[in-house]
């Protein structure tokens, strides 16, 4: 029988390996209830038990397509079309929902913010605690860094696993506007090759590797004249980003409709994504 005091969740993009991890940090929760483990209609994994794909033993939870339970939250860990069915959905029943999946489009984002209306909605470009303390980190660097009279140039560097398929991450983009916000580049250039002439004061680069089971790194560079600033996070296993959309998961039960971010999770002063 199910706790009357648990917290109902379901996780979409359940198989994935986020999906997975959050599915399993769920089921050792003791204030957690894992509910419904949601999959594309066309996943070979369907009806298999959702406790035994995620390593932790049967559950009793099956793999759907279908949300047929009632639950008190969604945590989306899927793909950007995953985001479209599961907003639909959730807005339709009126169910809170923590978004988690990056690589999303204008139109998936305006979607996001229209649901937002009707229903308490988080989504960050990150579900790391550590992430979003440095994002807050590197905004009060940009504000302070602004005036420098030698200028200052600004890097983003992100290192992942070889099987994200977005680049840069939206981690990295999200670090970027926040600088963009405080100190006023205009310039976001992905790269460089080739005779590309001095650098242009009003440009933030970014740059992207792929390499093995990389979790997740940012460095961002605040390079000057005589001195240099490097501010950077890593995470060692994809449990920070899974332990972060349950704490969201948590805030976001009894939440009026609106747009949250990880920075109102932890309480913290952040840029919206």
């Amino acid at each position: 029988m199910s706790d009357p005091l648990s917290i109902r969740v379901a996780v979409n993009g359940a198989a994935g390996r986020m999906g997975k991890r959050v599915a399993a940090l769920t089921l050792q929760d003791e204030q957690l209830e894992l509910v419904a483990a949601l999959e594309s209609d066309r996943h070979p994994d369907l009806g298999r038990d959702a406790g035994e794909l995620c390593g932790a033993g049967s559950c009793g939870v099956p793999l759907t397509a279908t949300l047929d339970h009632s639950v008190d939250v969604v945590i989306d860990f899927s793909t950007p079309e995953g985001v479209e069915r599961i907003v639909d959905l959730c807005e339709e029943r009126r169910i809170p929902l923590v978004i988690a999946t990056t690589g999303l489009s204008k139109a998936q984002r305006t979607r996001i913010d229209e649901a937002a209306l009707t229903i308490p909605v988080v989504k960050s470009p990150s579900m790391s605690m550590a992430v979003n303390l440095i994002m807050k980190l590197v905004g009060d660097a940009a504000a302070v860094l602004k005036d420098n009279p030698s200028g200052v140039d600004v890097e983003i560097i992100e290192r992942h696993h070889r099987f994200k398929e977005d680049a840069p991450s939206g981690t990295a983009l999200h670090f970027g506007r926040i600088i963009a916000d405080r100190m006023g580049q205009t310039d976001h250039v992905h790269g460089r090759h080739g005779r590309t002439g001095q650098r242009p004061r009003g440009e933030i680069g970014y740059h992207a590797l792929r390499t093995g089971d990389n979790v997740g790194e940012h460095t961002i560079v605040f390079g000057m004249m005589g001195e240099t600033i490097d501010i950077t996070v890593r995470g060692h296993t994809r449990d920070s980003y899974a332990w972060g959309a349950l704490q969201a998961a948590r805030f976001i039960i009894g939440q009026g409709a609106g747009r949250y971010s990880m920075a109102d999770v932890l309480g913290l002063n952040d840029q919206d994504d």
